[in-house]
């Protein structure tokens, strides 16, 4: 067999480009080994797969594998495998392509590319994983022969000037990599990657999942013993091979195939949670773009649930090939308690979050995992009332946020929500239920939200309604004061603050026989309202009679379209300057101390101090009797006590 030995030239911008791609693509050296052993993962597919179809093919497929091999004197790390291999024409397609391509056209083209999809596609016509080498290495050597093949080929560079190519008679079937490793520099995060302990924390990172035992062989020294006579013979050194990864993809077994144990095994090795997860959703994939996906719902919120920089559990694979933690893409943000793995089979190795975020079949990946998770919840929730109300205590609240980012399945959150309501004190109750339960009649969902339920039971707003019986929703967590805003009604009902606008709960007829003795109140009490409203201007927009209390003497309402105090109050906790809107405050006409004070009104002077005093009381009053806060505390008990001291 003649040997053809050709020494070719980079063109001048091939360095730069191969600088550019490592660089920019790779921020973490440790993925050189990653992208060597899916390589080898992917021959040794390819191997098999050309085995079925061409039954003359002259190769063994017996024992398919990975090995790794280290030279700690010589500094190298090899990494072979005895799949598919290469022809001389392949090496030169396949691993010279950035050698054939490194045009400043193509320079130019990666650079400027704005769009992701483009720059994916760029990037991945050169190779760059096995590029991804000259990040650690000085040199890198590849031996290859195509299986069925006589011959062999041999591939050098430095990754710099020139690379050489060259046909050898004694290659193994299969494919070798051979990386000269550069010095250690902890600096530069460039680790010792001939070290046993550090190889196998990249497999287990990165490749702990792929489909082929990857094999490495170990040094390990017996303990000294006694020989004959008693002889201490000393520590023995001897060498096994062992396999580095677990090869146990769960998500691609079909789940009748798989037990609890070595799910829940996942999940803690996902999640670093010692507790089983509350639920497991396994699906699959299939037509244009194949995935797998194994996700876990916790039965516990994670400690860092709320916090700005806390992690998504879902991780990304390609063919089981680890390609990042926490992958925003795959998950909405108030799904981001869900642990779990997908593992997409089309896409590329070569893949940043950017991309990933624009990139269509990963969008609809997206999508019907969340459709998954919605569902799988609605069906706890029809089928499992203990452990939905587990899940809904844990993470509610952050599932009410996609009320107000994900639009699309906005119906599907609403049917799956829980809160309490004035019809049970313990127990919570859907919107559905409620609907089912509302009053002949009732044309609207009643809610009002506060700081706690204890607040919202005992607030004056309720008066009326508890009144008559009607049920009313009581919202307290900090985004059900957004999401009620933002979400107009559900079932055609229209969802209704009970502490906004006007309220009137009577009937027809009702309201007839009642509107002699209103307007004969609206005239008793003109000149009171009209001096109150003077007087308080500083504190509230107008002053009216109430339609909604029965027992309190006052309350403060907003009109239908005005934020809360407690949105107010969140917003100023954000540093966002919002306009302090003033409120209505409503009088009860009917209790003894509104009317005593109308009675005060006509007999004193309406300037006196008394008077005045009295009004700011009324309007503390109401202030308090929601959770509100008193602008000025000190006066407030300061009257009150005068007050009180004065009846003694």
């Amino acid at each position: 067999m003649s040997t053809r030995i050709e020494t070719l030239e980079f063109q001048a911008e091939a360095r730069q480009l191969l600088q550019l791609m490592v660089h920019s693509i790779y921020s973490d050296k440790d993925i050189f080994l990653r992208e060597l052993i899916s390589n080898a993962s992917d021959a040794l597919d390819k191997l098999r797969l050309e085995s079925l179809v061409n039954k003359e093919l002259q190769a063994d497929t017996s024992d398919l594998h990975i090995d790794i091999e280290v030279d700690r004197e010589t500094r190298t790390l090899t990494v072979r495998d005895n799949g598919i291999g290469m022809s001389r024409d392949d090496v030169v397609e396949l691993i010279g392509t950035i050698a054939k391509s490194g045009t400043a056209e193509v320079l130019r083209k990666l650079k400027e590319s704005k769009d992701a999809t483009a720059s994916q596609d760029l990037i991945g016509q050169f190779g760059v994983g096995f590029y991804s080498t000259f990040m650690v290495a000085d040199k890198v050597t590849l031996l290859t022969r195509r299986a069925g093949a006589s011959g062999g080929t041999r591939w050098e560079s430095s990754g710099e000037g020139t690379y050489v190519i060259e046909d050898v008679d004694d290659a193994p079937q299969g494919t070798a990599v051979t990386v000269h490793l550069k010095p250690e520099d902890a600096e530069d995060h460039l680790f010792d990657y001939t070290a046993e302990w550090k190889i196998r924390e990249i497999v287990k990172k990165y490749s702990d999942f792929i489909a082929w035992p990857i094999r490495m062989a170990v040094e390990r020294t017996n303990e000294a013993g006694a020989g004959e006579a008693g002889a201490d013979t000393g520590g023995e050194a001897t060498t096994e091979v062992q396999t580095l990864n677990s090869m146990k993809a769960l998500w691609a077994r079909p789940r009748d195939e798989v037990d609890q144990a070595e799910y829940h095994e996942l999940y803690r090795h996902l999640s670093h949670d010692w507790t089983d997860p509350l639920e497991i959703i396994h699906m699959k994939g299939e037509g244009l773009f194949e995935y797998e996906a194994l996700l876990f719902i916790p039965s516990h919120k994670p400690l860092d649930l709320f916090a700005q920089d806390g992690k998504r559990g879902v991780q990304l694979y390609v063919k089981r090939v680890f390609i990042m933690d926490d992958c925003q893409a795959l998950m909405p943000n108030y799904l981001r308690f869900v642990k779990g793995v997908v593992d997409a089979h089309d896409l590329s190795l070569n893949i940043s979050r950017e991309i990933l975020q624009q990139d269509r079949q990963i969008q609809q990946v997206r999508r019907r995992l969340v459709k998954k998770v919605l569902s799988t919840v609605r069906q706890l929730q029809t089928d499992d009332a203990e452990r939905y109300r587990t899940f809904w205590k844990e993470f509610g609240p952050v599932v009410k946020e996609g009320l107000l980012d994900d639009v699309d399945n906005q119906e599907a959150i609403l049917d799956i929500i829980s809160v309490a309501s004035t019809r049970d004190p313990e127990q919570t109750t859907t919107l559905r239920e409620y609907v089912d339960r509302m009053k002949d009649g009732q044309d609207d969902i009643y809610y009002l939200t506060g700081e706690s339920r204890l607040t919202a039971e005992k607030s004056p707003h309720m008066e009326a309604f508890q009144a008559r019986g009607y049920e009313v929703l009581i919202l307290t967590d900090p985004v059900d004061e957004v999401w009620v805003e933002r979400v107009a009604q559900f079932d055609g009902k229209p969802l209704r603050s009970i502490a906004k606008g006007q309220v009137d709960l009577g009937t027809a007829d009702e309201k007839e026989s009642a509107e002699p003795e209103r307007e004969q109140q609206q005239k008793d009490f003109a000149e009171l309202l009209s001096w109150l409203a003077k007087t308080l201007q500083e504190q509230v927009k107008e002053v009216r009679l109430s339609s909604r209390l029965t027992t309190s003497p006052a309350c403060l309402v907003g009109d239908t379209y005005d934020i809360t105090p407690t949105l107010e109050k969140m917003y100023r906790a954000m540093g966002q300057n919002v306009p302090h809107p003033k409120r209505i405050l409503e009088l009860n006409p009917t209790h003894p101390l509104v009317s005593g004070l109308r009675k005060a009104h006509e007999q004193q002077d309406a300037d006196s101090d008394v008077l005045g005093e009295t009004a700011e009381l009324l309007y503390g009053m109401a202030l308090l009797a929601e959770g509100g806060e008193l602008p000025d505390p000190s006066r407030f008990t300061r009257i009150l006590a005068d007050r009180l001291a004065n009846t003694l």
